[in-house]
């Protein structure tokens, strides 16, 4: 399984952000099994790189290709199985839905294309200090109570790619550390890579290689 981009670049930005970057308007191929560090100061176009690979937003010239095959032709129903089957992602904006309950989040994600049974859900909250949330509503949680739903959500589903957007933001470093080495155990069961974008190096991730943007 390999994820490829092919001399891609936002259609909003100019030369200067090109001739810079080690990843704009660059070939790069990431395969399985990958850790991939991207440091990415703001401005830099971070979340547009992870929207992209996702499939969330088509704003670039270039390709994206994933086992050879352009994204760009997809249907809407070959999205939805490469998000259900292959990629998954903690977005930067969190996107949970605020009326739900911490654990209806995360079920709702589990059910689509299940990889773990539904008590593992309970099992990573333990770990990851919010087993007491449960039953809260996501909207009346902190922050980063609320990061730490959204990287078990992520965790779910079977993935080929875990893409990480900050993912860490409002965590301190006990807790980003423990969350990182889950999100780590948990892509060398299905022999996942890790895309991660943050704006600084982070050193308890152990990527394989390291791009600046």
């Amino acid at each position: 399984m390999q994820l490829q981009i092919q001399q891609l670049l936002p259609v909003y930005f100019d030369s200067d952000h090109r001739n810079a970057s080690e990843v704009w308007r660059k070939d790069l191929t990431f395969n399985k099994g990958e850790y991939v560090k991207i440091v990415a100061p703001s401005g830099s176009g971070k979340s547009s790189l992870m929207h992209f690979l996702y499939g969330l937003r088509n704003e670039y010239n270039g390709s994206i290709l994933y086992n050879s095959q352009n994204i760009r032709q997809y249907t809407a129903e070959d999205f939805a199985a490469y998000r259900k089957d292959h990629v998954s992602m903690v977005f930067q904006d969190l996107r949970l839905f605020p009326e739900q309950t911490v654990y209806e989040n995360i079920e709702l994600k589990r059910q689509l294309n299940p990889f773990h049974p539904t008590e593992k859900i309970k099992e990573m909250a333990e770990r990851l200090g919010i087993g007491n949330k449960l039953a809260s509503k996501a909207r009346i949680c902190s922050y980063g109570e609320q990061q730490r739903v959204a990287i078990i959500r992520a965790l779910m589903q079977p993935y080929d790619f875990l893409l990480l957007d900050e993912p860490f933001s409002h965590l301190d470093d006990i807790n980003s550390q423990n969350a990182m080495q889950l999100m780590l155990e948990e892509s060398k069961l299905r022999n996942a890579a890790i895309i991660f974008a943050d704006l600084e190096r982070i050193d308890y991730f152990p990527f394989t290689r390291l791009y600046h943007l």
